[in-house]
């Protein structure tokens, strides 16, 4: 398999951690790893011949400097956008480059930002929808929900697996993301997923499927990875969900278990760990609690001490100490923005 790595996007949501010459893809969220890193392995345990990882040009030589670091056998790339065009024109410059390989090539689309707890179970889907693409399918996978969550797209399969395929499933739509009562229907219904932005296909399908749904990028693509670069500013900006998911005759849907996350905000971090009897979830060796519940607290080098307060979010970066209550986690970006019209530059 060909993987490729999404990995352009800012997070500004796990801000101030994630900031512009350290995006969340090279934040050490979980153990002593970049998100970057816990990704690759993750692709080598499928057997991944080759990774790309995508990423913008000011980003390259951060990535370039993780990249390096490792020791891995199989060869890792990294390519960057001139500038950010969303998520089909970022794939489009991978096939650019592999258009003229073999076109029975799988290859895998994968978010830098995810956290899976099994890999196991990670890796049996994966190779599933590896199957489903080797008939032809563009596969994508579903993430059986636990909960009703507002923060995550939807997709909902049909009720009939596909005849010569196991736990495969066409799909019927694509939803954004709900309000809360939407989504308790959609967890109730059985036939509802959560949408964890992964695509297997083969190189024909893919290329088939941007001509027939992008051929403003697919034109540019049968032009060569140069050229394909050459003509980066003039890509419509759109995603691969939007472009071709929701169009395409031919999706289908794996659904899965595998302990899925999208590390895209400070409370699905929070979620992760374990609370205390009040409802505390702490990263950090020096955090002191007294008549405080359903906190939040990121700690790296200073003492924090709470008292008599709750739901707030505290992140202490070395030079940022942010609070905020917990609800207001998901809109930091209008913090972010607040910043920017204050012109305090260096704090992003």
């Amino acid at each position: 398999m060909i993987s490729v790595i999404l990995a352009g996007g800012r997070g500004l949501r796990l801000w101030p951690e994630s900031r512009r010459q350290c995006p969340k893809q090279l934040c050490k969220f979980i153990g002593n790893k970049t998100m970057l890193d816990h990704t690759i392995d993750r692709l080598l345990q499928v057997g991944a011949k080759q990774i790309d990882i995508i990423t913008s040009d000011d980003l390259k030589p951060a990535f370039v400097e993780i990249v390096a670091k490792r020791t891995d056998k199989v060869p890792i790339n990294i390519l960057s956008e001139p500038e950010g065009k969303n998520t089909a024109p970022a794939v489009g410059l991978v096939l650019a480059k592999y258009s003229r390989q073999n076109p029975d090539d799988i290859i895998g689309i994968f978010p830098a930002d995810h956290h899976v707890q099994n890999n196991d179970a990670f890796i049996a889907s994966i190779n599933q929808a590896a199957h489903a693409a080797r008939q032809g399918y563009l596969a994508t996978i579903g993430i059986t929900p636990d909960r009703p969550e507002i923060g995550y797209g939807y997709i909902e399969r049909t009720k009939w697996e596909i005849g010569e395929l196991n736990n495969v499933f066409p799909v019927h739509a694509f939803y954004e993301k709900p309000d809360l009562t939407r989504a308790q229907s959609y967890v109730s219904s059985g036939q509802h997923m959560w949408n964890a932005g992964i695509y297997i296909s083969q190189l024909s399908t893919l290329l088939q499927e941007f001509a027939a749904y992008l051929p403003e990028i697919h034109h540019q693509i049968s032009r060569g990875y140069d050229d394909y670069l050459k003509s980066y500013s003039k890509m419509p900006d759109i995603s691969l969900d939007y472009g071709i998911a929701e169009k395409t005759q031919r999706l289908v849907v794996v659904p899965s278990n595998f302990g899925w996350c999208d590390l895209g905000s400070w409370n699905a971090l929070a979620d992760l760990q374990q609370t205390d009897s009040e409802g505390n979830a702490l990263i950090g060796d020096d955090v002191i609690l007294k008549d405080s519940r359903k906190c939040f607290i990121r700690q790296s080098d200073k003492t924090i001490v709470l008292y008599g307060v709750e739901n707030l979010l505290v992140v202490e970066t070395e030079s940022i100490i942010f609070i905020s209550d917990r609800n207001k986690a998901q809109n930091i970006k209008d913090m972010v923005e607040f910043i920017t019209e204050k012109k305090r530059h260096d704090l992003l």
